[in-house]
Protein backbone atom coordinates (compact mmCIF):
# COMPACT_ATOMS: atom_id res chain seq x y z
CA UNK A 1 0.00 0.00 0.00
CA UNK A 2 1.59 2.95 -0.77
CA UNK A 3 -0.25 6.49 -0.48
CA UNK A 4 2.00 9.18 -1.97
CA UNK A 5 2.39 12.28 -0.11
CA UNK A 6 1.10 14.77 -2.62
CA UNK A 7 -2.37 13.83 -1.25
CA UNK A 8 -1.92 16.14 1.49
CA UNK A 9 -0.92 19.01 -1.40
CA UNK A 10 -3.01 20.41 -3.90
CA UNK A 11 -6.11 19.65 -1.40
CA UNK A 12 -4.70 22.67 0.49
CA UNK A 13 -5.20 24.44 -2.55
CA UNK A 14 -5.40 24.85 -6.18
CA UNK A 15 -7.51 27.19 -7.00
CA UNK A 16 -10.26 24.48 -7.86
CA UNK A 17 -13.00 22.49 -6.53
CA UNK A 18 -10.28 20.84 -3.99
CA UNK A 19 -10.12 23.75 -2.54
CA UNK A 20 -13.82 25.06 -2.07
CA UNK A 21 -14.85 21.81 -1.06
CA UNK A 22 -12.44 20.25 0.75
CA UNK A 23 -9.42 21.99 1.99
CA UNK A 24 -11.14 24.70 4.26
CA UNK A 25 -13.66 21.90 5.63
CA UNK A 26 -9.87 19.87 6.32
CA UNK A 27 -8.44 22.75 7.91
CA UNK A 28 -11.55 23.28 10.33
CA UNK A 29 -12.38 19.38 10.89
CA UNK A 30 -16.07 20.53 10.34
CA UNK A 31 -18.17 18.56 8.16
CA UNK A 32 -19.73 19.79 4.51
CA UNK A 33 -22.45 22.14 4.42
CA UNK A 34 -25.93 20.27 4.28
CA UNK A 35 -27.74 20.25 1.12
CA UNK A 36 -30.59 22.44 0.36
CA UNK A 37 -32.91 20.06 -1.09
CA UNK A 38 -33.53 16.49 -0.92
CA UNK A 39 -30.98 14.40 -3.11
CA UNK A 40 -33.17 13.27 -6.20
CA UNK A 41 -35.47 15.84 -5.90
CA UNK A 42 -36.09 18.59 -8.57
CA UNK A 43 -34.58 22.05 -7.62
CA UNK A 44 -37.03 25.12 -7.58
CA UNK A 45 -33.60 27.17 -8.75
CA UNK A 46 -32.05 27.24 -12.20
CA UNK A 47 -29.72 29.15 -14.21
CA UNK A 48 -31.22 31.78 -16.42
CA UNK A 49 -28.86 30.49 -18.92
CA UNK A 50 -25.95 27.61 -19.52
CA UNK A 51 -23.55 26.21 -21.97
CA UNK A 52 -22.31 23.19 -21.23
CA UNK A 53 -19.91 20.93 -22.85
CA UNK A 54 -16.91 18.21 -22.96
CA UNK A 55 -13.65 19.98 -22.33
CA UNK A 56 -10.70 19.21 -24.45
CA UNK A 57 -7.77 17.97 -23.26
CA UNK A 58 -5.76 20.21 -21.07
CA UNK A 59 -2.32 21.86 -22.46
CA UNK A 60 0.77 19.65 -20.63
CA UNK A 61 2.85 22.62 -20.41
CA UNK A 62 0.43 25.18 -19.25
CA UNK A 63 -0.54 22.35 -16.63
CA UNK A 64 2.80 21.42 -15.77
CA UNK A 65 3.25 25.49 -14.64
CA UNK A 66 -0.12 25.28 -12.74
CA UNK A 67 0.97 22.56 -11.01
CA UNK A 68 4.87 24.62 -9.96
CA UNK A 69 2.55 27.35 -8.90
CA UNK A 70 0.04 25.06 -6.75
CA UNK A 71 -2.62 25.13 -9.18
CA UNK A 72 -4.75 22.08 -10.68
CA UNK A 73 -5.91 22.37 -14.58
CA UNK A 74 -9.74 21.56 -13.36
CA UNK A 75 -11.32 25.13 -11.30
CA UNK A 76 -14.60 26.99 -10.59
CA UNK A 77 -15.62 30.15 -10.08
CA UNK A 78 -18.95 32.03 -9.12
CA UNK A 79 -18.31 35.87 -9.35
CA UNK A 80 -21.49 38.55 -9.32
CA UNK A 81 -23.92 36.88 -12.18
CA UNK A 82 -21.55 34.25 -13.84
CA UNK A 83 -20.22 30.75 -12.89
CA UNK A 84 -17.79 28.86 -14.73
CA UNK A 85 -16.68 25.40 -14.31
CA UNK A 86 -13.76 24.59 -16.28
CA UNK A 87 -12.47 20.71 -16.68
CA UNK A 88 -14.34 19.26 -13.76
CA UNK A 89 -15.07 16.21 -13.77
CA UNK A 90 -19.01 14.69 -13.35
CA UNK A 91 -18.37 13.62 -9.95
CA UNK A 92 -16.61 16.87 -9.15
CA UNK A 93 -20.34 18.68 -10.43
CA UNK A 94 -22.27 16.44 -8.22
CA UNK A 95 -20.37 16.67 -5.22
CA UNK A 96 -20.43 20.86 -6.11
CA UNK A 97 -24.53 20.13 -6.64
CA UNK A 98 -24.94 18.57 -3.43
CA UNK A 99 -22.19 20.11 -1.40
CA UNK A 100 -20.15 17.19 -0.79
CA UNK A 101 -16.88 16.04 -1.10
CA UNK A 102 -16.13 13.71 -4.37
CA UNK A 103 -14.94 10.73 -2.71
CA UNK A 104 -18.47 11.05 -0.85
CA UNK A 105 -20.11 10.45 -4.27
CA UNK A 106 -20.48 6.85 -5.78
CA UNK A 107 -21.28 5.88 -9.50
CA UNK A 108 -20.09 4.85 -12.63
CA UNK A 109 -16.81 4.91 -13.43
CA UNK A 110 -16.95 7.74 -16.38
CA UNK A 111 -18.26 10.26 -13.88
CA UNK A 112 -14.74 10.58 -12.54
CA UNK A 113 -13.16 10.64 -16.15
CA UNK A 114 -15.10 12.44 -18.28
CA UNK A 115 -14.42 16.46 -18.43
CA UNK A 116 -16.75 19.08 -18.87
CA UNK A 117 -17.12 23.08 -19.28
CA UNK A 118 -19.84 24.56 -17.72
CA UNK A 119 -20.52 28.25 -17.90
CA UNK A 120 -23.87 30.09 -16.62
CA UNK A 121 -25.58 33.11 -15.94
CA UNK A 122 -27.25 33.56 -11.81
CA UNK A 123 -30.61 34.85 -12.48
CA UNK A 124 -31.13 38.25 -11.05
CA UNK A 125 -31.36 38.43 -7.36
CA UNK A 126 -29.26 35.04 -6.79
CA UNK A 127 -26.45 34.47 -4.78
CA UNK A 128 -23.04 32.14 -5.08
CA UNK A 129 -25.21 30.30 -2.38
CA UNK A 130 -28.00 29.10 -4.31
CA UNK A 131 -25.48 28.54 -7.45
CA UNK A 132 -25.11 24.34 -6.13
CA UNK A 133 -28.90 24.25 -6.09
CA UNK A 134 -28.59 25.93 -9.76
CA UNK A 135 -26.02 22.71 -11.08
CA UNK A 136 -27.96 20.38 -9.43
CA UNK A 137 -30.94 21.43 -11.41
CA UNK A 138 -28.79 21.29 -13.78
CA UNK A 139 -27.43 17.50 -14.01
CA UNK A 140 -31.20 16.44 -13.79
CA UNK A 141 -32.22 18.13 -16.89
CA UNK A 142 -29.14 17.75 -19.21
CA UNK A 143 -27.28 14.70 -17.62
CA UNK A 144 -30.53 13.21 -16.52
CA UNK A 145 -29.08 12.82 -13.04
CA UNK A 146 -30.70 10.83 -10.06
CA UNK A 147 -29.65 9.48 -6.73
CA UNK A 148 -30.12 8.65 -3.04
CA UNK A 149 -27.68 8.78 -0.15
CA UNK A 150 -27.36 5.76 1.87
CA UNK A 151 -25.50 4.92 5.21
CA UNK A 152 -23.52 1.39 5.89
CA UNK A 153 -20.35 0.04 7.13
CA UNK A 154 -17.51 0.65 4.30
CA UNK A 155 -13.84 -0.03 4.33
CA UNK A 156 -11.67 2.48 4.95
CA UNK A 157 -7.98 3.30 5.72
CA UNK A 158 -8.01 4.14 8.95
CA UNK A 159 -5.48 7.05 10.23
CA UNK A 160 -3.59 6.04 13.62
CA UNK A 161 -1.03 6.45 16.24
CA UNK A 162 1.84 4.54 15.13
CA UNK A 163 3.68 2.66 18.11
CA UNK A 164 5.93 5.32 20.45
CA UNK A 165 2.89 7.44 19.98
CA UNK A 166 2.67 11.02 18.17
CA UNK A 167 5.44 13.29 16.98
CA UNK A 168 3.74 16.27 16.54
CA UNK A 169 3.98 20.17 17.13
CA UNK A 170 0.78 21.69 18.96
CA UNK A 171 -0.05 24.66 16.68
CA UNK A 172 0.45 28.47 18.29
CA UNK A 173 -0.95 30.21 15.35
CA UNK A 174 -3.41 32.89 16.44
CA UNK A 175 -7.01 32.46 14.97
CA UNK A 176 -7.36 35.24 12.18
CA UNK A 177 -10.47 36.06 10.88
CA UNK A 178 -10.82 37.18 6.57
CA UNK A 179 -12.67 40.25 6.05
CA UNK A 180 -14.12 39.83 3.11
CA UNK A 181 -14.72 43.36 2.35
CA UNK A 182 -10.92 44.28 2.79
CA UNK A 183 -8.48 45.82 0.03
CA UNK A 184 -6.79 43.18 -1.79
CA UNK A 185 -2.39 43.74 -1.94
CA UNK A 186 -0.57 43.14 -4.98
CA UNK A 187 -0.21 39.43 -5.51
CA UNK A 188 -3.47 38.32 -3.44
CA UNK A 189 -6.47 36.89 -4.49
CA UNK A 190 -9.78 36.33 -2.90
CA UNK A 191 -11.91 32.91 -3.44
CA UNK A 192 -14.85 31.22 -1.82
CA UNK A 193 -15.16 27.71 -0.16
CA UNK A 194 -18.52 25.82 1.48
CA UNK A 195 -17.25 27.45 5.34
CA UNK A 196 -15.85 30.52 3.89
CA UNK A 197 -13.14 33.39 2.14
CA UNK A 198 -10.04 32.06 1.01
CA UNK A 199 -7.27 34.42 1.24
CA UNK A 200 -4.59 33.55 -1.65
CA UNK A 201 -0.79 35.26 -1.21
CA UNK A 202 1.63 34.90 -3.89
CA UNK A 203 5.09 35.37 -2.54
CA UNK A 204 8.05 36.53 -3.61
CA UNK A 205 10.12 33.73 -3.13
CA UNK A 206 7.45 31.71 -5.42
CA UNK A 207 5.23 30.24 -2.93
CA UNK A 208 1.35 30.72 -2.58
CA UNK A 209 0.17 30.68 0.86
CA UNK A 210 -3.91 29.85 1.24
CA UNK A 211 -5.05 31.98 4.43
CA UNK A 212 -8.74 30.62 5.59
CA UNK A 213 -9.10 32.30 8.67
CA UNK A 214 -9.87 30.07 11.46
CA UNK A 215 -9.56 26.85 9.21
CA UNK A 216 -5.51 27.70 9.33
CA UNK A 217 -3.50 28.30 6.42
CA UNK A 218 -1.08 26.39 4.12
CA UNK A 219 1.76 27.31 2.12
CA UNK A 220 2.72 25.48 -1.42
CA UNK A 221 6.65 26.03 -2.94
CA UNK A 222 7.79 24.25 -5.38
CA UNK A 223 11.66 23.31 -5.80
CA UNK A 224 12.46 22.77 -9.72
CA UNK A 225 15.60 21.20 -8.59
CA UNK A 226 14.52 18.83 -6.90
CA UNK A 227 11.25 18.27 -8.61
CA UNK A 228 9.45 18.20 -4.89
CA UNK A 229 6.31 20.20 -3.65
CA UNK A 230 6.68 21.53 -0.01
CA UNK A 231 3.52 21.85 1.89
CA UNK A 232 3.59 23.74 5.18
CA UNK A 233 -0.17 23.80 6.96
CA UNK A 234 -0.59 25.73 10.23
CA UNK A 235 -3.02 24.88 12.58
CA UNK A 236 -4.40 21.26 10.74
CA UNK A 237 -6.64 18.98 12.85
CA UNK A 238 -6.12 15.34 12.53
CA UNK A 239 -9.56 15.03 10.86
CA UNK A 240 -8.36 17.84 8.27
CA UNK A 241 -5.36 15.54 7.58
CA UNK A 242 -7.48 12.17 7.02
CA UNK A 243 -9.71 14.40 4.54
CA UNK A 244 -6.70 15.45 2.65
CA UNK A 245 -5.43 12.32 2.45
CA UNK A 246 -8.55 11.04 0.96
CA UNK A 247 -9.45 13.69 -1.55
CA UNK A 248 -5.95 13.03 -3.40
CA UNK A 249 -5.02 9.92 -2.01
CA UNK A 250 -3.14 8.22 -4.95
CA UNK A 251 -5.35 5.49 -6.28
CA UNK A 252 -6.26 3.91 -2.79
CA UNK A 253 -9.91 5.00 -4.05
CA UNK A 254 -10.29 4.55 0.14
CA UNK A 255 -11.30 7.32 2.73
CA UNK A 256 -9.06 7.68 5.21
CA UNK A 257 -10.84 8.20 8.43
CA UNK A 258 -9.77 9.56 11.66
CA UNK A 259 -9.23 7.47 14.20
CA UNK A 260 -6.46 9.04 16.33
CA UNK A 261 -8.51 10.13 19.04
CA UNK A 262 -6.45 13.19 18.51
CA UNK A 263 -8.10 16.49 19.21
CA UNK A 264 -5.62 19.58 18.96
CA UNK A 265 -4.64 21.48 15.88
CA UNK A 266 -0.74 20.65 14.67
CA UNK A 267 1.89 22.31 12.06
CA UNK A 268 2.68 20.05 9.55
CA UNK A 269 5.55 20.23 6.66
CA UNK A 270 5.78 17.49 3.99
CA UNK A 271 8.01 16.94 0.84
CA UNK A 272 6.02 15.28 -1.93
CA UNK A 273 7.55 14.85 -5.88
CA UNK A 274 6.28 16.02 -8.42
CA UNK A 275 6.06 12.78 -10.32
CA UNK A 276 3.82 11.18 -7.42
CA UNK A 277 1.37 14.66 -7.81
CA UNK A 278 1.01 13.48 -11.63
CA UNK A 279 0.21 9.83 -10.57
CA UNK A 280 -2.51 10.98 -8.29
CA UNK A 281 -4.35 14.04 -10.34
CA UNK A 282 -4.36 10.69 -13.38
CA UNK A 283 -5.25 8.53 -11.09
CA UNK A 284 -8.21 10.76 -10.13
CA UNK A 285 -9.42 10.83 -14.05
CA UNK A 286 -7.09 14.14 -15.06
CA UNK A 287 -6.02 13.16 -19.05
CA UNK A 288 -2.15 13.35 -18.82
CA UNK A 289 -1.09 13.17 -21.93
CA UNK A 290 1.98 10.34 -22.66
CA UNK A 291 0.63 7.79 -19.53
CA UNK A 292 0.00 8.36 -16.20
CA UNK A 293 3.14 10.16 -15.47
CA UNK A 294 2.76 12.18 -18.50
CA UNK A 295 5.46 13.37 -20.29
CA UNK A 296 5.90 17.09 -20.99
CA UNK A 297 9.32 17.14 -23.24
CA UNK A 298 11.25 18.98 -20.04
CA UNK A 299 11.99 16.16 -18.06
CA UNK A 300 9.88 17.26 -15.43
CA UNK A 301 7.38 14.35 -15.14
CA UNK A 302 9.77 11.31 -15.86
CA UNK A 303 11.97 12.50 -13.06
CA UNK A 304 10.55 11.39 -9.71
CA UNK A 305 12.76 13.55 -8.04
CA UNK A 306 12.69 13.42 -3.61
CA UNK A 307 10.35 13.70 -1.50
CA UNK A 308 8.32 10.77 0.62
CA UNK A 309 5.55 8.49 0.39
CA UNK A 310 2.59 8.93 2.53
CA UNK A 311 3.40 5.96 5.03
CA UNK A 312 6.95 7.41 5.54
CA UNK A 313 6.03 11.10 6.08
CA UNK A 314 3.24 9.67 8.44
CA UNK A 315 6.19 7.46 10.16
CA UNK A 316 7.89 10.96 10.58
CA UNK A 317 4.79 11.98 12.59
CA UNK A 318 3.95 9.36 14.73
CA UNK A 319 1.15 8.68 12.79
CA UNK A 320 0.14 5.27 10.01
CA UNK A 321 -2.55 4.11 8.35
CA UNK A 322 -4.01 0.81 8.46
CA UNK A 323 -7.06 -0.78 7.02
CA UNK A 324 -10.23 -0.94 8.65
CA UNK A 325 -13.98 0.10 8.72
CA UNK A 326 -16.40 2.85 9.48
CA UNK A 327 -20.33 4.11 9.11
CA UNK A 328 -20.50 6.47 6.60
CA UNK A 329 -23.15 8.37 4.48
CA UNK A 330 -22.79 8.55 0.85
CA UNK A 331 -24.47 9.53 -2.22
CA UNK A 332 -24.94 6.79 -4.87
CA UNK A 333 -25.73 7.76 -8.36
CA UNK A 334 -28.71 5.84 -9.69
CA UNK A 335 -28.59 7.18 -13.46
CA UNK A 336 -26.56 9.58 -15.31
CA UNK A 337 -26.18 10.07 -18.88
CA UNK A 338 -22.34 10.34 -20.38
CA UNK A 339 -23.52 13.17 -22.75
CA UNK A 340 -25.18 16.19 -21.58
CA UNK A 341 -28.64 17.08 -23.74
CA UNK A 342 -29.37 20.63 -26.08
CA UNK A 343 -30.93 23.17 -23.75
Amino acid sequence: MRMQMMAVVVLCLSGGVAVAQGAAQAASGAGPAAAPAVPGSASSKIFEVASVRKSPPPDMQKMMMGLSEGRRPDSMRVDGARATFTYMSLKQLIAYAYRLRTYEVTGPEFITTDRMEVSAKLPEGATKDDAPEMMRALLEERFKLTAHKETKDVPVLGLMVAKGGPKLTESTEPVEEIDPNAELQPGQSRMDSVDGPVLVTRNRDGSTMYHMGPRGTFTLKFDGQTRTMRMTGKGMSMRGLAIMMTSLGGGEGRQVDDQTGLKGRYDVVVDFSLMDLLQSLHDQGIDIPHGPMGNSGDGMASDPGGGETMSQALASLGLKVEKSHAVLERLVVDHVEADPTEQ
